[in-house]
C-alpha cells in the first residue's frame, strides 16, 4: 500500500490537534463532549499565552484508592515544571480542590472564595445563622453552589461541565484581573448570571420556608384563640 504525503500530513495534524487539546482540560473521565473541550482549551490557551500561567482541569470518576484529592494532585504536578494550577473533581469521591505548584500564584486568585458553598454575602450570613457558627463567612463560591442543584440521571453531566467550567473561568478571570489583562475568551456576564439563579434558588427556599412558618404560627395562635372562646 502506498503512503501518500497527503494522508501522512492528515495523520500528523490529527496527533498535534490530539496533544493540543489534552492541554488544559488536562484529564476527562466525565464529559467526553468536543465543545467542552474547545471552551476550556480557548480559555487555558490565552491565559497561558498571556501570562505564562498553566490553568489545567481534572475531571476524575474516582481517585485512585487510598490516596486524597491533595495527594493525587501532588503527584500529578510531577508531570509540569512551569507555573501550573489544577483545578480538580472527582465525581464518586465527591471533591474539588485547586492546587498550585508554586505558592505565589495563590496570590492572584481568591481560593476560598472560589470552593466556598455558598454564592453571596447574604448567603453566607443565613447559613451562619441557620448552624449558630460565624467562624467560616466566605462567600462567592462559582463552583459547589452549582454542585450542589439537583439534576436528573440525564442531566448530570451538564452539571458537571458547567460548575467545573464555572470555576476554571473564575479562577481565570482572577489571575487576568490581577495580572491587568483582559481574556476574549472570558465568560464574564454569562459567568454571573449562571450564580443570580443559584441565589434566586436560594433565597425562593428561604422564603419560602419563612413563610411556612409564619403560616404555621398564625393557625397555632388561632387555635388557641378559638379554644379559649368555646
Amino acid at each position: 500500500m502506498k503512503f501518500s504525503r497527503g494522508l501522512g500530513a492528515l495523520i500528523l495534524a490529527l496527533l498535534f490537534n490530539t496533544s493540543l487539546f489534552a492541554n488544559y482540560l488536562y484529564k476527562d473521565e466525565l464529559i467526553f463532549n468536543p465543545a467542552f473541550n474547545v471552551e476550556v482549551e480557548k480559555l487555558g490557551l490565552e491565559l497561558h499565552q498571556k501570562t505564562g500561567i498553566s490553568l489545567r482541569l481534572v475531571m476524575l470518576k474516582e481517585l485512585p484508592q487510598k490516596m486524597s484529592i491533595v495527594e493525587y494532585e501532588k503527584e500529578l504536578m510531577k508531570d509540569f515544571s512551569e507555573p501550573t494550577i489544577l483545578l480538580t473533581f472527582s465525581e464518586m469521591d465527591s471533591k474539588v480542590d485547586i492546587y498550585a505548584n508554586q505558592t505565589s500564584l495563590y496570590e492572584y486568585f481568591d481560593k476560598k472564595q472560589v470552593l466556598s458553598p455558598v454564592s453571596s454575602s447574604v448567603q453566607a450570613f443565613v447559613v451562619a445563622l441557620l448552624n449558630m457558627d460565624f467562624s467560616d463567612m466566605s462567600s462567592g463560591g462559582t463552583i459547589l453552589p452549582l454542585l450542589a442543584q439537583k439534576a436528573k440521571e440525564d442531566e448530570l453531566l451538564g452539571k458537571y461541565s458547567g460548575s467545573m467550567f464555572n470555576g476554571y473561568a473564575d479562577i481565570a478571570e482572577q489571575i487576568a484581573k490581577s495580572k491587568g489583562i483582559v481574556l476574549e475568551n472570558a465568560v464574564g456576564s454569562a459567568n454571573q448570571t449562571s450564580i443570580f439563579l443559584v441565589k434566586v434558588l436560594f433565597y425562593g427556599f428561604i422564603f419560602y420556608g419563612i413563610f411556612l412558618y409564619i403560616k404555621r404560627k398564625l393557625y397555632i395562635r388561632r387555635q388557641k384563640n378559638e379554644s379559649k372562646q368555646r
